[in-house]
């Protein structure tokens, strides 16, 4: 018997989704298509403004949050013609660095951030600079279309005046997919919901607080409702917004995470979230 047979998974990513869905079907899950993420794009104007800023004034810092985000902001300076000097303020500010992606993408640039995280997380790159005095410290921070209002103000309790890089936006979902999803959530129409990236997840919660039905949705993820997610950040992001319960692989891949799904699932109704 497949281990997800019975089993009504929602997916909360656009990207991809047909892929996931399949890889449900397979485990013998129902997949139901609820996208809680819209269209992401490139904001030029406001990037080009800030890149020349920080050209023209370095900061004592830059924290890189996503190697995606890093190399869209080598790829506007080198569209602005300024990638030379942009390459080398990065290598006359403090580099801290969030993931694997992101340290690639430096080491490729021929740059080694002077912190990063212990475990891919936000909250491990913090506890690696807990030695560093920040305060009156400038700090850019490279986010991925989705702000951090925990690290900012994590930042600006060490001190720092900090800056937000946000080279992509996104754009909320059409129609009322989400207000649905949350309706589905509350009633346990759902086994479980999987989430791709933290954009989901925000765009989930504040969708349900402004319906009022913030505690129904963290209370019904805490019992009947599974939350999924991909890897440690977006898993870091589920429980900011109050939802302990989370399962995520080790390896963030969307394989991994429908085989840890099965698996939790394979071993009985509530059993233990690894």
């Amino acid at each position: 018997m497949a281990r997800l047979e019975g089993k009504i998974i929602a997916l909360t990513g656009p990207r991809k989704a047909d892929e996931l869905g399949r890889m449900v079907n397979k485990f013998g899950g129902t997949a139901l298509m609820r996208p809680a993420q819209g269209t992401v794009f490139l904001d030029d104007t406001h990037i080009e403004q800030q890149l020349k800023a920080l050209i023209e004034h370095p900061a004592d810092w830059i924290i890189l949050t996503t190697g995606v985000g890093t190399e869209a902001l080598m790829q506007t300076a080198d569209k602005l013609g300024l990638s030379d000097l942009f390459l080398a303020v990065l290598g006359q500010m403090r580099i801290a660095a969030r993931g694997y992606k992101t340290v690639n993408v430096l080491r490729k640039l021929g740059l080694t951030p002077e912190v990063r995280d212990d475990d891919g997380t936000t909250a491990g790159l913090l506890r690696r600079m807990e030695h560093y005095d920040l305060c009156g410290s400038r700090v850019a921070l490279q986010l991925y279309g989705d702000p951090a209002p925990r690290l900012i103000a994590e930042l600006a309790v060490r001190g720092a005046n900090c800056e937000e890089l946000l080279p992509y936006r996104h754009i909320p979902p059409e129609g009322d997919v989400v207000e649905q999803l949350v309706e589905e959530i509350i009633a346990g129409q759902v086994d479980a919901v999987t989430l791709t990236s933290t954009v989901q997840i925000r765009y989930l919660m504040g969708c349900a607080a402004k319906l009022g039905k913030l505690d129904a949705v963290r209370d019904a993820f805490g019992s009947s409702v599974l939350a999924v997610a991909v890897g440690k950040v977006t898993a870091e992001a589920v429980q900011e917004e109050g939802v302990q319960r989370v399962l995520f692989p080790e390896e963030e891949r969307m394989g991994s995470m429908v085989i840890a799904m099965s698996k939790f699932f394979g071993e009985g109704e509530g059993g233990p979230v690894p």
